[in-house]
């Protein structure tokens, strides 16, 4: 019984000495936990390659680890990744987290965006911790826009296929035969358009020779228009006098000529027209008599007409 009783005492010693330890042991990670912050972060995108224990930076420097994964229940739209982050980070309104891939499947989540003097995060959310907005990284949006890149790319290689099939191509081997006869032939007339450019380059001398005359002559119109212009002014100005004059006798001679013209357009004229249809009357009578004499005799204007003769039955 003895034995017993000391086994036991030292099973109970035992136990008490695994407990004591075990709680030291988390007493110790509480302290070290003492000097780190909490964050959610939720994600509306895939989280792939990040995991517990995953680095989170900001602006490149270490910052943290990811504590814990999970689909959000409240919104299984939305992966809440939690974060602890060291004390001296400064977590301010304006900071933003994205995750950062790489092609080697590893992930990070990267805080950047802190604003100098802004409040710090310290609003708990729906979970009892602040929450940390979210951007979309740049391998995100990346992947997020491959299917749109990838039907461009469809595209744009049906169209390719299009414009490179065997049609076209013959056409453009068309074209590519007659640049090279085109080349040729300007080659073989290289010399030709020489003797052009040569002659044109003479008959641009030639008009620039020309021009300059030209304009000789105008400075020497010009010397001529500055010393007799004032002499020539005073001939033309004379000359429009006399025109002058003559148009204003002009004037008063049609003015006299109208009352004339009046008198022949309103009496003349009329008593003129009524003589000649008199005339023209008296013409007709005359005909009418030569004409009767010439049929009937000279008798026929002294005698009536004769009466009809009757027999007796």
């Amino acid at each position: 019984m003895e034995t017993r009783a000391n086994h036991v005492w030292v099973g109970a010693i035992t136990l008490l000495l695994l407990a004591g330890l075990a709680v030291f042991f988390v007493w110790l990670a509480r302290l070290g936990n003492t000097d780190r912050k909490e964050y959610d972060i939720f994600f509306s995108q895939s989280v792939g390659g990040l995991a517990n224990g995953s680095n989170v930076t900001f602006a490149g420097v270490p910052a943290g680890q990811v504590t814990a994964i999970e689909l959000w229940p409240q919104d299984p739209e939305f992966v809440r990744v939690r974060i602890s982050i060291q004390q001296e980070i400064p977590i301010l309104q304006g900071t933003v987290a994205s995750i950062s891939a790489s092609f080697t499947g590893v992930s990070d989540v990267t805080l950047d965006g802190a604003v100098r003097g802004a409040p710090p995060i310290t609003e708990p959310g729906p979970e009892g911790v602040p929450v940390i907005p979210t951007q979309p990284g740049a391998l995100g949006e990346i992947l997020a826009s491959a299917p749109l890149l990838l039907e461009r790319l469809a595209t744009l290689t049906e169209r390719l296929t299009r414009v490179l099939d065997d049609d076209n191509q013959a056409s453009i081997q068309g074209i590519l035969a007659n640049t090279n006869v085109i080349s040729r032939e300007l080659a073989e007339t290289a010399p030709e358009l020489r003797g052009v450019l040569r002659q044109s380059e003479a008959a641009l001398a030639e008009g620039t020779q020309a021009l300059d005359e030209f304009e000789r002559t105008l400075a020497t119109t010009n010397r001529l228009l500055d010393q007799e212009g004032a002499s020539l002014a005073a001939e033309l100005r004379t000359t429009l006098q006399a025109a002058q004059s003559v148009t204003d006798d002009l004037e008063a001679t049609l003015q006299g000529v109208q009352p004339i013209t009046r008198e022949l357009s309103e009496t003349t004229l009329p008593a003129a027209t009524a003589t000649l249809r008199d005339l023209r009357r008296t013409s007709e009578s005359l005909r009418a008599i030569t004409d009767q004499i010439e049929s009937e005799g000279a008798s026929s204007l002294l005698g009536g007409p004769s009466l009809p003769t009757y027999e007796a039955d």
